[in-house]
């Protein structure tokens, strides 16, 4: 099979079994691209996770995207997010070619309400694992802590938090850097 279809099944597979949204693919790349066939390594995928989160776009498309540049120029980026997007538009073609029929029913209502603490932990489970492989630990977890505070209680907005991040990493980086010449 060509690396272009098997990177294709994988991402629309991925992309049909995930329910909630770019984020709660994370663990499955993850699990599928890094530890099952190693296309790629654990930091390069935590790069271009942030890297993806950095850039507009949908974050599971943008993932996908930059996975298939970094393997195989553009036509791994196409084969890699076409296989993203396909499964999410045949599904929502169906449920909104369906859905008023059947919303009212109290089964579909119930199945909704048990879905959502299940995106939840697939959304907190990649959380903790990048926490680790981002070497977070006590001297530097208030950064991820006030960015979250800062979003969620203040209304500050992400786009600051970026930029802010972004600025402090280059300038502590610098920072060490001289100190470490010297």
């Amino acid at each position: 099979m060509s690396f272009y279809l098997q990177a294709f099944i994988t991402f629309f597979k991925i992309g049909l079994f995930t329910i909630g949204g770019g984020y709660a693919m994370i663990p499955l790349i993850q699990s599928e691209i890094v530890e099952k066939k190693k296309w790629i390594s654990q930091n390069d995928f935590i790069d271009l996770m942030a890297i993806s989160q950095s850039i507009p776009g949908i974050f599971a498309v943008n993932i996908a995207i930059f996975i298939g540049y970094k393997l195989r120029k553009l036509k791994g980026a196409l084969a890699m997010a076409t296989g993203t997007i396909l499964p999410s538009f045949i599904i929502i073609l169906t449920i909104a070619l369906f859905f008023q029929q059947f919303k009212d029913y109290e089964v579909v209502q119930r199945i909704f309400k048990g879905i959502r603490p299940g995106v939840v932990a697939l959304i907190a489970v990649p959380t903790f694992n990048m926490a680790k492989s981002a070497k977070i630990n006590k001297y530097n977890v208030w950064i991820p802590v006030v960015s979250a505070l800062l979003i969620w209680l203040l209304d500050f907005s992400p786009v600051y938090v970026i930029i802010f991040a972004g600025m402090g990493g280059f300038l502590y980086g610098k920072y060490k850097h001289k100190n470490s010449a010297s």
